[in-house]
């Protein structure tokens, strides 16, 4: 059986990137390795402690070769709108979870709102990439 192991967010800083993601959301880290053979490159990967198999990679946008500085400034350019990717979350209590991460310093896009599918709200980590935090009330979503 093929599984998703990771997801990917390009972030502008890994460090300010790993403390949103620690402090504000109390997420944790899975990996966080530096490998000297490849540049310096970091492998930074963070999950919620509840869900063992699965994390998400906080990625330094690269620089040449590996990307160019044109596609680089158009991945800022899209991350800064809130475009670049969104990863959506689900909670038992959407209100709750939005009062709990708005105490840790998280600002909110968009306060919870009743939908055709649950609750739904919306925040942003530092380098702008959109988080959708839902409690889903309709069967099959």
């Amino acid at each position: 059986m093929i599984r998703i192991a990771n997801a990917q967010l390009w972030v502008h800083d890994q460090d300010e990137a790993l403390a949103f993601y620690t402090q504000r959301l109390g997420w944790e880290v899975r990996a966080d390795v530096t490998v000297p053979e490849l540049g310096n490159f970091r492998w930074l990967t963070v999950a919620p402690a509840q869900q063992e198999d699965f994390s998400v990679v906080l990625m330094a946008i690269p620089g040449p070769p590996v990307m160019d500085a044109d596609t680089a400034e158009q991945v800022k350019s899209l991350m800064a709108k809130g475009f670049a990717g969104t990863v959506f979350l689900t909670t038992d209590d959407c209100h709750a979870s939005y009062e709990e991460l708005r105490s840790r310093g998280v600002e909110f896009t968009e306060a919870p709102e009743e939908r055709p599918y649950g609750i739904d709200c919306g925040f942003r980590d530092p380098s702008g990439n959109a988080l959708r935090l839902t409690q889903v009330t309709m069967a099959g979503v």
